[in-house]
Formats: C-alpha cells, sequence, structure tokens
C-alpha cells in the first residue's frame, strides 16, 4: 500500500506534530504529539505537515529556524489567530457544528463578529499560501477540519494541480441550525469545503448533513464526492501502553481511592471539560441512581476524569468549576468515612487513564454531541474484564458500537440513571461478550490505515 504514496503529501492543521515551550533559561523544550495523522504519514516517505504556530515557545522556535524535518509552522500574528482560532472556530464553529447555543441569547453576529471573520479568513489564506508555496506538482493535500474550512477552495484558486483533500472530525450541523450562521457566512464555508476533490466525515450521518446544507443553500457539492471514513482505535499500541510500569503504578493508586477491598463496581469516564462532553449531565444522572436505587451506595465508586479544555474561554472555565461544584455536592450528600461516591481527576495524565480504563465495569459516554468518541471506542480495548459501554445516540461512535452498548437520550438524566442501573447489574459473561464485539467494532479502522484509506480515495479520483 505504501508504495501507491510516493508523491508527495501534506497535511494542514491548527496543530502540528510537535510544539514548543520556552523555558526561563531561553532554551526550547519540544514535546512530541501522536494520533492518526502522525500514524498515518509515518506511512509515507515524501511528506510535509504545514501547521500554525500556537504559543510563545512555538513563535520562538519559528524564529530561531527550529523546527522538526518535513513540518512548516507558521508564526502567523498572534492576534489573528486568537481570533480565528477562539473567536471564530472555537466560539462559533465549533458551537454550530454541536448544535450548544443557547438560541434566546446567542449567536450575535455583530461588527465585533465581522472583525473576527476577517482573521479567520486571514489565517485560512495564509495556510493556503504556505500549501500552495509546498506543494509539488499534483501533490495530495488533506486539510483538517473546522479551523480550515476555507482553505480547499483558496488552495484550488491558487494550484489547480492539487489533489485536495478536506476532512472534517466534528459533526456537521443539520441545515436548519447551520443556517442560524448570516446566509453569506454560511455560504461561504460550503463553498470552501467544495473546492476540495473530496470532503470526508467520521460517519454517514454528518457526510449526510453536509449534504443537506450544499442541497439547500447551494444546490448541490458540484464536482466535491462525499466520503466517510470512521477514524477507529490504535489497538496494539493501546495494549502494549496500557501494560507499562506507570500504568500498573497508577491502578493501586486509584484502587485505593476506590476502597472496598477490590468489591466495589467502578462507572468511568474520562473527557476534557469540553462543553459538548455532557459532564454536568453525567454527575447528575450518577447523583440520580444513588438517590433513586439506594442499593448501589457505597457499592459503586464513579471515577471521573475531567481534563481542563480551553480555559481561556469564560464558558469553559464556568462550565470546569461546575463540574469541581457538583462533585463536591455529591460527595457531601453521600459519601461516608470509607466511601467516596465521585473521585475526581483534573490533571491530565494519560497514564492515569489507562488505569482507569482496565479497571472500568462501566463506561460513561453520554456527550450532548460528538463527531465519533474514541475514548468510547478505546475502554472496550484495554478493559481487563471487560466493560458496559453506556454511550449517548449523539456520539459518532454510536453508528458503530451502539448495537452493544447501553444506549441514551444525552439530555435524559433520568434515562442514563437508569442505564447505569442496567450496565452495572449487567452478568460478567453478557458484559465480557459485549465487550468483545466492542473491541473488534473499534479497531476495525486503525489510525494508520484511516489516513491511507483517505489517501487512496483521494488519489482514485
Amino acid at each position: 500500500m505504501v508504495s501507491e504514496h510516493a508523491a508527495q503529501v501534506l497535511v494542514a492543521s491548527n496543530r502540528g506534530p510537535v510544539s514548543y515551550t520556552l523555558r526561563e533559561d531561553g532554551s526550547l523544550d519540544a514535546s512530541r504529539g501522536g494520533g492518526g495523522l502522525v500514524s498515518g504519514l509515518s506511512a509515507v516517505d515524501d511528506k510535509l505537515w504545514v501547521c500554525a504556530a500556537l504559543g510563545e515557545g512555538d513563535r520562538e522556535a519559528v524564529r530561531r529556524g527550529v523546527g522538526e524535518p518535513g513540518v512548516r509552522m507558521l508564526d502567523i500574528d498572534p492576534e489573528v489567530h486568537a481570533d480565528a482560532y477562539n473567536g471564530i472556530a472555537n466560539s462559533v464553529l465549533w458551537f454550530v457544528h454541536h448544535m450548544l447555543y443557547s438560541t434566546p441569547m446567542e449567536p450575535v453576529f455583530d461588527t465585533e463578529f465581522r472583525r473576527r471573520w476577517a482573521a479567520y479568513e486571514a489565517y485560512n489564506r495564509a495556510f493556503a499560501q504556505a500549501l500552495a508555496e509546498e506543494a509539488g506538482e499534483g501533490a495530495a493535500v488533506l486539510v483538517q477540519d473546522y479551523h480550515l474550512a476555507l482553505v480547499p477552495g483558496m488552495l484550488r484558486e491558487l494550484r489547480p494541480d492539487l489533489r485536495i483533500g478536506h476532512f472534517s472530525h466534528t459533526p456537521w450541523a443539520p441545515v436548519d441550525y447551520f443556517r442560524l450562521l448570516p446566509d453569506d457566512i454560511g455560504e461561504q464555508l460550503l463553498r470552501g469545503i467544495l473546492g476540495a476533490d473530496r470532503a470526508a466525515f467520521l460517519t454517514r450521518r454528518w457526510a449526510d448533513a453536509f449534504i443537506g446544507c450544499c442541497a439547500e443553500i447551494l444546490g448541490g457539492t458540484g464536482r466535491t464526492r462525499i466520503g466517510v471514513h470512521g477514524l477507529g482505535a490504535d489497538g496494539d499500541f493501546l495494549l502494549r501502553r496500557s501494560h507499562e510500569a506507570d500504568v500498573d503504578e497508577r491502578m493501586d493508586a486509584l484502587r485505593a481511592q476506590i476502597g472496598g477491598d477490590g468489591s466495589r463496581r467502578t462507572i468511568v469516564r474520562v473527557d476534557r471539560t469540553e462543553l459538548s462532553k455532557n459532564i454536568v449531565r453525567g454527575l447528575h444522572a450518577y447523583r440520580t441512581l444513588l438517590e433513586e436505587r439506594p442499593e448501589w451506595r457505597e457499592r459503586v465508586v464513579h471515577v471521573a476524569f475531567a481534563y481542563p479544555s480551553r480555559q481561556d474561554l469564560e464558558s469553559y472555565r464556568t462550565y470546569t468549576a461546575a463540574v469541581q461544584t457538583l462533585t463536591d455536592e455529591i460527595n457531601k450528600t453521600y459519601g461516608t468515612d470509607g466511601w467516596t461516591p465521585v473521585v475526581l481527576h483534573v490533571r491530565d495524565d494519560f497514564a492515569r487513564s489507562l488505569a482507569a480504563y482496565r479497571l472500568a465495569d462501566v463506561a460513561l459516554v453520554n456527550p450532548i454531541r460528538d463527531g465519533m468518541n474514541l475514548v468510547a471506542k478505546e475502554m472496550p480495548v484495554v478493559s481487563d474484564r471487560g466493560v458496559a459501554l453506556v454511550l449517548s445516540r449523539e456520539a459518532g461512535a454510536y453508528e458503530e458500537l451502539g448495537a452493544d452498548a447501553v444506549v441514551v437520550n444525552p439530555y435524559d438524566v433520568t434515562g442514563t440513571a437508569e442505564a447505569l442501573h442496567e450496565a452495572l447489574s449487567m452478568d460478567d459473561d453478557e458484559r465480557a461478550a459485549r465487550s468483545e464485539r466492542l473491541a473488534a467494532a473499534a479497531t476495525a479502522l486503525p489510525p494508520q490505515q484511516w489516513f491511507l484509506e483517505q489517501l487512496d480515495a483521494l488519489r482514485q479520483g
């Protein structure tokens, strides 16, 4: 398969495979990331990753000419980046696609929005120009996500010879919700993505929503082909990493926090404190379980990892505080000397997350809306004894995993509490059998294959 990809491949995304921190002594510390793109690009020889400098460390690295081979980091003006990334991508486009607006008050499309939109255009133009400069004749360019929705159209004008793909990692809003956006902005976003030869999505549902928007607003998708590629878990990596010594240490620490001499059941969630992840309603559901099903008191612990996200946005800071407040209320109301109902961790620790995966009896994945949700796929792969998955029907993973999950409406707190009771009550054989099927479905399209499948489809067009 790899031999078919001899021509140059470029990836464009807001975040790159490496980031830099500026130390007090003036030196730069490089931190390398992982994920499907990193894994996929490793199968290609002639490649370039174009990304943005996200902080002062990254910008200093660009100024000093420090960088990884095969990576071009763009030092875009910090104010332009902030307006494009936080002002538009994360505060408007993310909210539209996840259907998160409180519409009586939001959104407000005023002159300040238009100023930020101009920054979003400039941000996308900087990527398009860099890609046009770097791409060889007939190269394949894979543009990632809602931050760069205008890039395909801009790049098409600069370099009509290129094979251009766009991949959306989020849901896509249905047309009635998408039309919250000003008409000209919505049309610009659609035409931007339709500058690609191929636009791809994580599920058929999100692809169909995009097609519906194009049909209603533009009359169709034109020559752009639409694809679906459901990113799977990297099972080999997860199984290997989850049995290393630091994970075993975290398991011992978690067992001590759970208590009960190993007899207590565990409900595990691992999320960033994204508004879309629905952590607060999940906690309300757990509190309802303890209230309505008192037989579970002192017999179950909710291990909740809520890692801070986008704390430069006020709505996210408020949400993070609400998670902590509700946790404290549950523990105060129901806790005893020997039992803490909710064990909450807010410091990101991948080894500890894997330890929790292994210990989980029940996985709670109840997002309001989610492009895929890899946690739902990872936990069945890693779990030691098999895990019962309580899964929102609004997660992209529902398409692949719904048949073996306990499915919930993410807004229904009492329904979610009943689903937790059902999952906790599931007998060991059924839980293990479901978990085995979930793991098989979760690893059907691992990250490297996911990436190369997109590249193959783009080149075949």
